[in-house]
């Protein structure tokens, strides 16, 4: 079995995220489980101009993290100059896209009815919004604080998606242009609103066509995976890997987090028992992944970690890697 940490195997790669810090042409970063990814964004903010965390995850977690309100617009993190946060519900964002756009009732209903015929596309299109929204701003990199495994593969699958349901769309929009104008003349909607619609459509399709070219380059793109050392959650992490590739997006870091480090002195049977348990796992996530990864191993801690305080020192696990006191070592 490999020992906790071992950075002396010149073998291994550095078991720390700072392989991340170091690659400055990054733009985008994805990281699953907000903790993680607070820490990153956080230790980003150390070395960039400016940092944009962005969560999707309609549970808000970022809000939790940091006690403070986020929303749909970027905001200033307390107690930080050049870190900033924004929760964006990808559910009511193609909403509210219809509710711009619906100028003529029956317009809007019959564009909506034709776009939500594709399954997933709906999604893909509050993703679209959302990618242009952010691409208008300037910040030195975006980190997007991913939700659960299912949820993130859909989302990072919505460029393949979208660029599909805009290319049927843009049929239709030649096929039925006509009789949209002439519907819309009829019952007194300006005749100009389906070009409205589908010139949308059309801009959507280049920011998608963009932001795909960069989410398949790994200098600007890179996926952080995190873990915990049992059976299940390494089954997803590979399951995760093995996505990442298929779409082409770089992944080379993995976060196995909530490690236990028992003292010596410990009479916790359970805490020897998952130990254990932990050990084998780490094992062979280390038999899969070292020869590529950076694995970073962090500890359960006996506190929540919330506020910006315990984030920041919480962050510094992600470049220092986490040696416990020899007393705890078993």
């Amino acid at each position: 079995m490999k020992t906790i940490i071992d950075t002396t195997d010149d073998q291994l790669l550095a078991p720390t995220l700072q392989n991340v810090l170091d690659q400055k042409s990054l733009k985008w970063i994805f990281c699953g489980k907000t903790t993680t990814s607070c820490s990153l964004a956080i230790q980003l903010a150390q070395c960039r101009e400016s940092v944009l965390l962005i969560s999707t995850d309609p549970a808000h977690n970022l809000s939790d993290a940091f006690g403070q309100k986020f929303s749909k617009d970027a905001t200033k993190v307390n107690g930080f100059k050049n870190l900033y946060a924004m929760e964006i519900d990808p559910t009511s964002a193609i909403q509210e896209m219809i509710e711009q756009s619906d100028q003529n009732g029956m317009m809007g209903s019959m564009i909506q009815d034709l776009a939500f015929a594709i399954p997933g596309v709906d999604e893909a299109m509050s993703f679209a919004e959302i990618m242009k929204h952010v691409k208008s701003m300037q910040y030195s990199v975006i980190v997007f604080d991913t939700a659960p495994t299912g949820h993130t593969l859909r989302f990072l699958s919505f460029p393949t998606v979208l660029e599909k349901a805009l290319g049927k769309l843009s049929s239709l929009s030649g096929q039925f242009g006509p009789m949209f104008r002439q519907m819309s003349s009829m019952m007194g909607g300006q005749q100009d609103s389906q070009e409205d619609m589908f010139a949308k459509l059309e801009s959507m399709r280049a920011v998608i066509n963009e932001v795909n070219a960069q989410f398949k380059d790994p200098e600007k793109t890179t996926f952080v995976c995190v873990c915990i050392s049992e059976f299940l959650s390494l089954y997803e992490t590979e399951r995760l890997v093995q996505e990442l590739t298929t779409y082409e997006i770089d992944t080379h870091n993995i976060v196995v987090n909530q490690l236990l480090f028992p003292k010596k002195s410990s009479n916790c049977e359970h805490c020897m028992v998952r130990q254990k348990m932990q050990q084998k796992y780490l094992a062979e996530a280390h038999e899969l992944y070292d020869e590529f990864f950076h694995i970073v191993q962090l500890p359960l801690l006996t506190e929540e970690v919330r506020g910006p305080e315990k984030l920041k020192a919480f962050s510094k696990m992600l470049v220092e890697p986490y040696a416990p006191a020899d007393d705890q070592r078993m």
